[in-house]
């Protein structure tokens, strides 16, 4: 059973991955890129989530999978064209088949009315049953079977008493076993067309003692009725086709009280054995016991209408074999990393201590080990890399629920989807992205209507892109849409004591008020927007990942959400930096230069300080007071200065009193091991030992501005 259960799990995370492609090749024939094998690679997709449901008895979802490969089928044998209409609909049967996957797992229920419906869109294409003519009886051509079969005699003067019955030779192949195919699974997905008669022939199973391990021996003669058509029994084959024997025989009225007669004769005076359908697992189960195959993960991939020979199959190059690994213990292996490094820092850290010359052998063997922790430490990171491929597959759906909910028009497009970033990163992005997804639809675009009277198309294009940049993951939300209507922000937030009714603003910073809790400009409660809460939650959704997110807006024109990420929470580069007593961590990504500033650069205003910096004017904040380790700062012209770039993409200059050098470090979760710590993003462990703090820039920056407000002194404006 703890098996079973194991299966099933895996079961549920193949279909995450079939789903997603099945999504993207509709969407690919959509825009008119997809092909034939776009066509079959969607086939397989929703066939493979068929069988697996099959093999677990989820029967809503083989039912439903089912009419959907039959829609399916007749796209790739030409029988409907793919047209704008056909996609729509196998997009939305893609959303319920997804949810019938996630009912199965989670013991859920989906809304019956949505399946028949859906159901019936799809069949409409085809008539709801299998028209197809059976290839062979059409074309009176008779099959080399390799022997003589029993055929049976016409009657044309009686009427068919029933659906019709077909005759099946199956015989599995040594690679049937071996690609983790399995017989029973096969003859029960046959089971399911109709009544199945099934004999089986053992005559070529030799005595024990000359048995191959490695071989396989058995057949089966399956005697099946049923309306389904020839092209039904031929589909339950078709990850198997080049890897067994399959003959299908002659379509055959089926005759009141027929006799069951033997397909095959009696090989080494063996018997046929007929056996009812509930009998066949117990048999098939003895053949890969006997032979000791090992299966491989997954089914055979093939496409059964590929024309290429057996041997070009076998040549086709394959993909990369993959396993899979629990999470846990990928983190653990990380964890152990991130202490080799302490470990090798702390090393270093000893040896410099006694002040060997640099040509000695322990530098030298000091040095080739730095370098090969941090090829392992990059080995390890990338063991947990994923591409936001698996985040970005999720939004289609949301966008055309969201269009259909606000009788908008709009199209996706998703670019960088193979943008890898860490595992953790990725699990908390899906809330961002899907907030800013509804907020670019809901109010950044414009009615049909509305765009047609401004010049513009009917459709809205929402964009949804991601890429590295500067040691960082970028990822950016646009819409062609009307653009931030300032002048209501503006309005509102002074409505709401958010900004004072004279308070000077830029217009970025007029952007920003958007992100002000509770802050919203719908003008009704509906089940999208109007209740205050979004972007308010994506600013701290991505500030607790250490990120930044900026706007870009032009009235007319959309607006461009642009969210900041680290790579990974694991590891950063760092400047190591004293400040007072203590020393620091100031992520590098965040450093734009470095700088020992002139008395002629400071400038004083209010309570605070300013620094020229070439062309600009930023505030100057001493980390030190900010921070509370002393009471008024020092003299700038003695310390140095961090130019850095703050969450509003403006620039603000941090001072510290030295600067020790630079470091990678690994980040420690004070949270998890201490507690939260304002202005403090996380600890790490220094070569010497010492715990050592990661500074919150952003948070250092901003609580300076407000402290600026508070105390009546200009506002500090970001030089951008």
């Amino acid at each position: 059973m703890e098996t079973l259960e194991a299966i099933k799990v895996t079961f549920f995370q193949e279909c995450e991955e079939l789903l997603g492609d099945l999504e993207t090749g509709l969407l690919s024939l959509q825009a008119g890129e997809g092909d034939d094998e776009t066509v079959n690679a969607v086939f397989r997709a929703v066939h493979s989530v068929k069988g697996g449901a099959g093999a677990f008895g989820l029967e809503a979802l083989v039912r439903f999978a089912h009419t959907f490969e039959t829609t399916l089928d007749k796209v790739r044998s030409g029988a409907l064209k793919a047209d704008e209409a056909v996609l729509k609909v196998m997009l939305r049967a893609t959303d319920i088949l997804a949810d019938l996957v996630q009912a199965a797992k989670t013991d859920a229920v989906v809304d019956p009315h949505r399946i028949a419906e859906s159901s019936e869109d799809l069949e409409a294409f085809w008539g709801g049953h299998d028209t197809a003519a059976p290839a062979a009886a059409a074309a009176g051509e008779s099959e080399d079977w390799g022997f003589t079969p029993l055929a049976f005699a016409p009657v044309p003067s009686l009427a068919p008493a029933g659906p019709p019955r077909w005759t099946v030779w199956f015989k599995p192949s040594t690679a049937t076993y071996a690609k983790g195919n399995d017989a029973v699974l096969l003859l029960r997905e046959l089971a399911r067309l109709g009544d199945c008669e099934t004999v089986l022939d053992a005559s070529s199973l030799p005595a024990f003692d000359v048995l191959d391990a490695e071989e396989a021996y058995l057949g089966w003669t399956i005697t099946i009725t049923t309306d389904e058509g020839e092209a039904a029994i031929r589909e339950v084959f078709d990850f198997v086709s080049g890897d067994c024997e399959v003959r299908i025989s002659g379509e055959v009225a089926a005759m009141p009280e027929l006799p069951t007669l033997p397909i095959l004769p009696p090989v080494m005076d063996l018997p046929p054995l007929a056996l009812p359908s509930a009998q066949i697992p117990a048999l098939v189960a003895v053949e890969p016991e006997l032979r000791g195959a090992t299966p491989a993960d997954g089914p055979a991939d093939l496409n059964p209408r590929d024309k290429t020979t057996k041997k070009e199959k076998e040549a086709a190059p394959s993909a990369a074999p993959t396993i899979r690994v629990d999470l846990e213990r990928v983190d653990r292996l990380i964890d152990l990393v991130g202490e080799l490094v302490i470990n090798q820092a702390m090393l270093a850290q000893r040896v410099g201590e006694i002040d060997l010359t640099r040509a000695s052998n322990v530098q030298l063997a000091l040095e080739s080990l730095e370098q090969l922790t941090r090829e392992i430490q990059d080995s390890v990171m990338a063991i947990r890399a994923q591409p936001v491929k698996s985040v970005f597959q999720r939004m289609p759906r949301l966008v055309r629920e969201t269009a259909s909910m606000t009788g908008k028009q709009v199209k996706l497009v998703t670019e960088g989807e193979g943008t890898e970033v860490d595992k953790t990163v990725i699990e908390r992005l899906s809330d961002p992205i899907t907030h800013m997804l509804r907020n670019a639809i809901d109010h950044g675009l414009e009615t049909p209507d509305e765009r047609i009277a401004a010049g513009k198309v009917p459709e809205g294009t929402v964009r949804l892109s991601a890429l590295h940049r500067s040691g960082r993951i970028v990822i950016e939300v646009s819409d062609d849409g009307k653009g931030i209507n300032r002048q209501r922000v503006r309005e509102l937030a002074v409505e709401r004591g958010v900004i004072a009714p004279d308070q000077p603003l830029t217009d970025d910073e007029v952007d920003n008020l958007i992100f002000a809790p509770g802050f919203s400009t719908a003008k009704a409660v509906s089940d999208l927007s109007g209740r205050g809460v979004g972007l308010d939650v994506v600013k701290r959704s991505i500030q607790s990942l250490g990120g930044r997110i900026s706007i870009a807006s032009k009235a007319g024109q959309g607006s461009t959400f642009t969210m900041s990420l680290p790579l990974t929470l694991a590891v950063l580069d760092g400047m190591v930096v004293s400040v007072g007593e203590q020393t620091l961590i100031v992520p590098l990504a965040a450093i734009v230069e470095t700088l020992k500033p002139k008395k002629s650069d400071i400038r004083r205003l209010g309570t605070g300080m300013l620094l020229a910096v070439r062309d600009a004017i930023v505030p100057l904040i001493d980390v030190g007071v900010a921070l509370g380790w002393r009471s008024e700062p020092i003299d700038p012209t003695t310390g140095v200065v961090l130019l850095v770039e703050c969450e509003v993409g403006g620039c603000a200059a941090l001072m510290v009193d030295a600067i020790q050098g630079q470091r990678q470090v690994v980040i420690k979760s004070l949270e998890q091991n201490f507690q939260r710590v304002e202005s403090i993003a996380a600890a790490t462990i220094l070569g010497d030992g010492r715990v050592a703090l990661i500074l919150d820039v952003d948070t250092v920056v901003g609580e300076r501005r407000v402290e600026a407000e508070a105390g009546g002194s200009p506002r500090l404006a970001l030089a951008s």
